[in-house]
């Protein structure tokens, strides 16, 4: 389109584009098929397209939207071409896959491995960092598991797709509270052990006498008092 026959004023170019009005019946039919065949599409990628993606799996995601794109709103642009190339795509998917079964090295590239974040109720710090994962990252994740505190937690595991795996303890053990700061009334309600100390930063507990010196696992200086369960916790 030319420069000058660009106005600012001109609504009908603005809203219908310069396609006749014909082509937005067209519009709908190309929307209708394209959604069956994407419906098919990732029917065949299998159930794990309908759950928590994979990097892989995010990427062929992206890639679909680009490929439907075009054929739905260009009238010059057929079908075809765009049919071809999602069946490319699910070729591919399914070869990624198939070696990502047969090859561990493989695997881990395309789809990257489990990260430990949390061992006896202590934050894996540099793990958590070489992930990208802030504190509040992973307490979010853990308070909508219906966790109080790092005591109750045996390991905490990111899976590769994004989602956290939490294993706790039978009975929970004394722990840093993962409740919000602001919400000072709940950590009223907590029970705190006046002889224990967690670390604000990893959630190491030691004695309350020893909680003036740097952390024996992260090294900071933060302490507060280490929050208790009553009653255990079941998984």
């Amino acid at each position: 389109m030319k420069k000058e026959e660009i106005h600012l004023g001109d609504w009908q170019r603005i809203i219908l584009g310069n396609a006749p009005g014909e082509y937005m019946v067209e519009v709908v039919l190309r929307t209708l098929l394209i959604y069956v065949v994407l419906l098919v599409f990732i029917r065949l990628l299998g159930k794990r397209m309908g759950a928590q993606l994979t990097i892989t799996e995010m990427a062929v995601m992206l890639t679909l939207g680009a490929i439907v794109a075009v054929p739905m709103q260009i009238p010059d642009r057929g079908l075809l071409p765009a049919m071809v190339l999602l069946g490319t795509v699910l070729l591919l998917q399914r070869g990624v896959n198939l070696l990502a079964l047969k090859n561990r090295k493989v695997e881990v590239v395309v789809q990257s491995d489990v990260s430990l974040l949390l061992k006896d109720g202590v934050l894996n710090t540099e793990e958590m960092k070489k992930m990208g994962i802030s504190h509040e990252q992973a307490f979010a994740h853990l308070r909508s598991k219906d966790v109080l505190h790092l005591g109750e937690l045996r390991r905490v595991y990111l899976e590769s797709g994004g989602h956290f795996s939490v294993f706790r303890f039978p009975e929970p053990r004394p722990g840093l509270s993962v409740l919000p700061e602001a919400d000072d009334r709940l950590h009223k309600e907590e029970h705190r052990a006046s002889d224990l100390s967690a670390c604000q930063h990893c959630g190491t507990v030691e004695p309350a006498a020893r909680a003036r010196t740097s952390c024996r696992s992260c090294g900071h200086k933060e302490w507060t008092s280490a929050v208790v369960t009553n009653e255990p916790v079941h998984a």
